[in-house]
């Protein structure tokens, strides 16, 4: 039977369903449906909460799982009470906190996206702009601003990861991709070549891509396995060749893939 879970949240929910999700993940085999609740504001919000959490409990033989980062006590206090299983991730570590810091939470919600963070906030926004002004080639004037420049064929995931690391991580990424000319020559391509110090490249398995290729573009050469191993191989060669670190993201979330990146590059 499928548990049901709950996510629940005085702001967009980011936090509760990411720390949620991953705390599921250790549980092999574990099917579940998910209920979000975001921007829990006001008492009839609450109850309306309360009486789903209640309702899917009374029919069912399992209660639900909730997790939650409300910071209003009163508010967390209602959700306590209902059948739920609750996660309640503030009441777990604000406490503790509180001791150690000898100082008293605020108790309020969305501070962490608060304009005190305005900075921060600003130079997220700069650089998944920056990932998307610089994607496939197409500009190459900004390298130089770049920190990072991931190359890699066509549907390796560079485009999602360098939005992830500007997103998550304040990176400025631009993407390259290598096409049949540049594996054919085995050159470092041209634009590429004062910047080798911020390359990193993707591979991925070939049946993989050939996958992803297909749900694009399944007619043509583009989309066969036998374009997929030949190009594959040949952006590995050419990483090898030119002393370029590079990673298999076949098994890996986009997450995944640009945290190991940061962290053999020393960017985290």
């Amino acid at each position: 039977m499928k548990r049901t879970v709950f996510f629940l949240s005085d702001h967009t929910g980011l936090t509760a369903e990411a720390i949620g999700r991953s705390l599921l993940s250790q549980f092999q085999g574990m099917e579940y449906e998910v209920v979000h609740w975001s921007f829990l504001h006001s008492r009839e919000k609450i109850e309306k909460v309360v009486q789903e959490i209640n309702r899917i409990a009374g029919e069912s033989d399992q209660r639900p799982i909730v997790f939650s980062t409300l910071v209003d006590p009163e508010m967390r206090n209602s959700i306590m009470n209902s059948q739920g299983l609750v996660i309640d991730y503030f009441d777990a570590f604000t406490n503790v906190l509180e001791q150690e810091l000898q100082i008293p939470s605020s108790h309020k919600y969305g501070q962490v996206h608060s304009m005190s963070n305005a900075n921060a906030y600003h130079d997220r926004i700069h650089a998944v702009n920056f990932a998307l002004t610089n994607d496939d080639g197409t500009i190459i004037k900004n390298y130089p601003a770049a920190d990072l420049i991931l190359l890699g064929v066509s549907r390796s995931g560079k485009t999602p990861t360098c939005l992830y690391m500007g997103l998550q991580y304040s990176i400025l990424a631009a993407n390259y991709p290598l096409t049949e000319d540049d594996l054919e020559s085995m050159s470092l391509p041209k634009p590429l070549q004062p910047y080798k110090d911020k390359l990193y490249g993707l591979t991925i398995d070939a049946f993989q891509l050939q996958r992803i290729r297909q749900e694009r573009r399944s007619t043509g050469r583009y989309a066969t396995l036998e374009q997929c191993q030949q190009e594959i191989s040949a952006a590995e060669k050419l990483y090898k060749r030119h002393h370029i670190p590079f990673i298999d993201t076949t098994t890996m979330s986009v997450e995944e893939i640009a945290a190991k990146i940061l962290a053999k590059t020393g960017r985290i």
